[in-house]
C-alpha cells in the first residue's frame, strides 16, 4: 500500500514491493554477494526493497560477507535515491544495533516507527480469525483454555515475542492434535471436523 500511495504522488516511478532478507542479498563467497544485491536492487528499482531481519547482515562473523551486502545497498541507496525507497526491519534492539554499526546506515535511515506487541485479546482474535478462515469454530473449554493461554503468554513474553508468528504456530500445533484425535475414527461427522475441542489444545509446552 504504501508502495502504490508512493507511486501514486510521484515519488516512485512503478510503486511495486520487493521483499527480501539476508538469504536474498549474501552469498557463500567472496563477489558473489554484490552480484546478489545489486540483482535485488535492480528488481526494486521505481519502488520498495523491504529487508526484514535486517539485523543479519551486519554478523561479526570472519567468514561474513553481509557487509559487502550493506556496503552495496547504501551506494545504491545514494545513487537511485530519486526512485529508490528502502525500509529494513527487525527486533528494536537488534536493528538499533545494525544501525549504528555503519555510518552510513545510521545516516541514511532517520525515520522510525515502533510497533507494539499484541495483547493478549489482539492474539486470542487473531487465533480466532485463523479458525474462521478454516472453517473451525472452539468448544467452549477451548475457548476459554485460549483466552487464558494468550494472557500467560503476554504476561511472560520475552523480549523477542513472536507475536502473530507465535499464534500461527500454535494453530498449526493444535490443527495437527486434531488431526491425530480424530484419524482412529471410522464415522466423522462434519461438526468433529469442523470443532477444535479442549484437548486438541493439550501441546507440548516446550515446542
Amino acid at each position: 500500500l504504501l508502495a502504490k500511495i508512493y507511486h501514486e504522488i510521484g515519488l516512485l516511478s512503478k510503486g511495486h514491493l520487493i521483499e527480501t532478507d539476508r538469504s536474498g542479498l549474501v552469498g557463500g563467497y567472496v563477489g558473489q554477494t554484490a552480484i546478489k544485491t545489486q540483482e535485488v536492487i535492480q528488481s526494486a528499482l521505481g519502488g520498495i526493497l523491504f529487508i526484514d531481519e535486517a539485523y543479519s547482515l551486519t554478523s561479526k562473523s570472519d567468514n561474513d560477507y553481509g557487509a559487502e551486502a550493506v556496503d552495496t545497498l547504501l551506494k545504491a541507496m545514494e545513487d537511485h535515491r530519486d526512485d529508490l525507497i528502502v525500509i529494513v526491519a527487525g527486533y528494536p534492539a537488534l536493528m538499533e544495533k545494525f544501525l549504528y554499526s555503519n555510518p552510513g546506515l545510521e545516516s541514511r535511515f532517520n525515520k522510525f516507527i515502533y510497533f507494539e506487541d499484541y495483547n493478549d485479546e489482539e492474539l486470542y482474535n487473531i487465533f480466532w480469525l485463523m479458525c474462521e478462515e478454516s472453517n473451525l469454530t472452539m468448544d467452549a473449554a477451548a475457548d476459554k483454555y485460549i483466552k487464558d493461554y494468550f494472557k500467560m503468554l503476554y504476561e511472560n513474553r520475552s523480549k523477542n515475542f513472536a507475536n502473530g508468528r507465535a499464534v500461527r504456530n500454535l494453530f498449526e500445533e493444535v490443527i495437527t492434535n486434531q488431526a491425530n484425535r480424530l484419524a482412529p475414527k471410522c464415522n466423522i461427522t462434519d461438526e468433529e471436523l469442523n470443532t477444535l475441542t479442549y484437548e486438541d489444545f493439550l501441546v507440548d509446552e516446550n515446542d
